[in-house]
């Protein structure tokens, strides 16, 4: 083979090259080649510096409490809840701005915040948030509920100091509106469904809603079944049905149910099976079902979404923004899902801050398809008992027709009834 007398020479004067440069300090110092700036070491410093100077100086919880007029529940709710609670975050800046994020006051979210995540949020700057989310996730062994909240305040502070809706932060929304269903006929107490979910259904139709999702599993199947029956009748054919077992049926019984559902033209059955860390059976009951499986309320991280979504688990998949790391987090959630042909229905049952947050992911989340869009992902706008929905925001997200406006103004792009928070917080 002929060789080429070239390449010693080359590799000579490069080496020769490299150690003039490295001596003048030029590997140090950064330098300009062909019109482009290549950054040296420490330039983070410099780059963080350029950031506009906003800082957070305060990190509040607020914990809100409702005795409701009429307790109620879902299938498994013995006894049945009286209060309701919710936990708000506020972060403050040296700028005037401030951000508020809402999640469950449980798994001791609110110690994670006041304890650990919000003094490391103390003195840095809200823009910065890939670095901000990283900073969470680490120290805190995973409470999701608690990152959940403090993400989606950052992110009403980022997008105040931007100017931006929440929504244009991550890559710009695909939709004004989004569908909404509405997530109600829960079991009160002192009355029975058959009187009450028929009742409801017709009058959340005539309200304009064009899916609704009942709650079912505290009764045997054949009485229930006649409810399911009773509310698609209702309702009409037209509107779209699905059923939250809320973790009540056994693998049989679940089966059964869900063979009813399906002669009745129902959508999905949610979480039949119980909840557990692993959902423990459901790619099973997937695979048997004849109607599509929702799960995944209750996943806390990408890590457990990924894991249901490689088992196949499910045909949909239900991430809550405040339950498993905010907006970003369910985003990825959402997108990892579509890879393997999963749909993303979000939960959320909450206030107006969830709502709002939901509302603006909801946004960025495409159809599952490319033709018409008739499977647009649908907001979970929940009817049961809450002084935080339609009350908390001073102008909350209008409802008409079933759909919800995406807002269009900066951050969550709701203000914060700050009387309201005061007249329900306990400590």
């Amino acid at each position: 083979m002929r060789k080429n007398l070239a390449e010693p020479r080359l590799r000579t004067a490069y080496r020769k090259d490299r150690r003039h440069f490295l001596q003048a300090g030029g590997f140090l110092a950064g330098f300009r080649w062909a019109g482009v700036a290549w950054p040296a070491f420490g330039a983070e410093e410099t780059r963080r510096s350029e950031t506009p100077k906003l800082k957070i100086t305060a990190v509040k919880t607020y914990l809100l409490r409702h005795k409701l007029a009429r307790p109620f529940g879902v299938s498994v709710s013995v006894p049945f809840d009286t209060i309701r609670q919710a936990l708000l975050v506020r972060i403050e800046t040296n700028a005037g701005l401030s951000g508020w994020g809402e999640t469950a006051p449980i798994g001791g979210a609110r110690g994670t915040i006041e304890d650990h995540l919000g003094p490391r949020l103390v003195g840095q700057n809200p823009l910065e948030y890939r670095r901000l989310m990283r900073m969470m996730w680490g120290p805190n062994f995973g409470n999701a509920l608690a990152v959940g909240a403090l993400e989606m305040a950052i992110n009403d502070l980022r997008g105040k100091a931007l100017n931006l809706p929440v929504a244009e932060l991550f890559g710009g929304r695909l939709r004004d509106h989004v569908p909404a269903y509405a997530s109600a006929m829960s079991y009160l107490e002192g009355l029975e469904p058959e009187q009450q979910f028929p009742k409801e259904a017709a009058e959340l139709v005539a309200q304009g809603f064009k899916a609704l999702k009942m709650r079912i599993g505290r009764y045997p199947v054949a009485r229930e079944a006649k409810l399911a029956a009773a509310v698609r009748a209702a309702t009409g054919p037209n509107t779209r049905l699905m059923a939250d077992g809320n973790g009540a049926y056994t693998m049989a019984t679940a089966l059964e149910m869900g063979q009813e559902l399906h002669k009745l033209g129902f959508e999905a059955f949610e979480e039949p099976l119980p909840q557990s860390p692993k959902y423990a059976g459901y790619e099973e009951l997937r695979q048997k079902l004849p109607l599509s499986l929702a799960a995944g309320e209750t996943v806390d991280s990408r890590a457990t979404a990924k894991e249901l979504i490689d088992r196949r688990a499910m045909d949909i998949i239900q991430p809550d923004v405040s339950l498993c790391g905010g907006i970003g987090e369910t985003l990825f959630v959402a997108e990892t899902a579509a890879l393997s042909g999963i749909s993303c229905l979000p939960h959320c049952w909450g206030g107006d801050i969830l709502i709002a947050a939901t509302v603006h992911l909801l946004a960025l989340l495409p159809d599952p398809h490319w033709g018409l869009p008739t499977d647009t992902p649908m907001l979970e706008l929940d009817q049961t008992e809450n002084p935080w929905r339609n009350g908390l925001a001073k102008d909350p997200l209008p409802v008409r027709a079933g759909l919800v406006g995406v807002p269009t103004k900066p951050g969550l792009g709701i203000e914060v009834n700050e009387e309201v928070v005061r007249r329900y917080a306990v400590a």
